[in-house]
């Protein structure tokens, strides 16, 4: 988030700025998300870090990727959801942004 906390003013913008915000694509037959490809690299880099940790080492994201499997879905497809959920549980964890510096 950096010194500009206020101009992130929702999960979407943090998500935007990280470069996990699922963006509509279209091959003419098949619909499907990726993920936006710009925002801070290092954000995204961060949150792919997370989640192949946790998907290493926490029961309940590799418990959620299992069942992801079993619906179908590609391994592409759940790590976008994967990051999609890391970055909105840090936009929690750091806080909406304060009031402006007093001048």
């Amino acid at each position: 988030m950096g010194d500009n906390r206020e101009r992130l003013d929702s999960e979407e913008s943090f998500a935007a700025l990280c470069g996990v915000s699922p963006v509509e694509r279209s091959s003419g037959r098949w619909q499907y998300r990726r993920l936006n490809r710009g925002g801070d690299r290092q954000a995204n880099a961060a949150l792919h870090c997370i989640v192949f940790t946790r998907l290493r080492v926490d029961r309940r994201t590799q418990d959620y990727y299992e069942r992801r499997i079993k619906e179908g879905q590609t391994r592409r497809e759940i790590v976008r959801c994967l990051k999609r959920y890391a970055g909105l549980e840090v936009f929690h964890l750091v806080g909406q942004p304060g009031p402006g510096p007093r001048s």
